[in-house]
């Protein structure tokens, strides 16, 4: 047995580290990994669609509640530019990418509209919002949203056009607060619709 373990203790270490992880006491490190892959293979990414294969809104009709219990509605941003961001306190890529996300809304929140959708509970949101000293707007679905901006994966972020062409749909974590998206959004902004 002792021959055996000598000659396998790598392989008896690695498949005791993935028993640990899917533990209640891996949690911690299983949230750690999945940040650190998840922002790490994002930033090499191309975020916007090609030209040919974005769609246009055909529906804007999205009723959305904020924290402070105000009713929105897309269709009330249509013409500007939107950035959409699907989230959860309990997704470990929702977490990760939220501070670039959150750095990226206070450089732009004159410029362009950000919809942080959060699929918690508010009373949760409110309490991770506080924790990690997050000021940004956070949003409920009152009604289902238009079909071309359904997701059953989170995180997931839209970036509309002022025409109302998708121009970005990424899956996934990403870094917000990167030159590519800034060119992106000046681009949007600046555009003349």
């Amino acid at each position: 047995m002792q021959k055996f373990i000598k000659k396998h203790w790598g392989n008896i270490l690695f498949f005791g580290l993935m028993i640990f992880m899917f533990t209640p006491a891996g949690l911690p490190l299983r949230a750690l990994l999945i940040k650190g892959v998840s922002f790490i293979t994002s930033r090499v990414e191309n975020l916007e669609i090609d030209k040919e294969e974005q769609l246009k809104l055909d529906n804007f009709q999205w009723q959305l509640v904020s924290n402070e219990v105000q009713s929105i509605n897309l269709a009330d941003y249509k013409g500007r530019v939107v950035l959409i961001n699907n989230w959860a306190t309990w997704c470990p890529p929702c977490v990760a990418e939220m501070p670039s996300l959150a750095r990226l809304y206070h450089q732009y929140k004159d410029k362009i509209v950000f919809l942080f959708i959060a699929q918690d509970k508010p009373e949760k949101v409110q309490m991770f919002l506080q924790k990690n000293g997050l000021n940004i707007p956070v949003y409920y679905m009152q009604s289902n949203p238009p079909a071309m901006l359904q997701t059953g994966s989170i995180p997931t972020t839209f970036i509309i056009d002022k025409e109302g062409y998708i121009v970005v749909k990424k899956t996934g974590a990403a870094d917000w607060d990167s030159g590519q998206v800034h060119r992106i959004l000046d681009k949007l902004v600046d555009s003349i619709k």
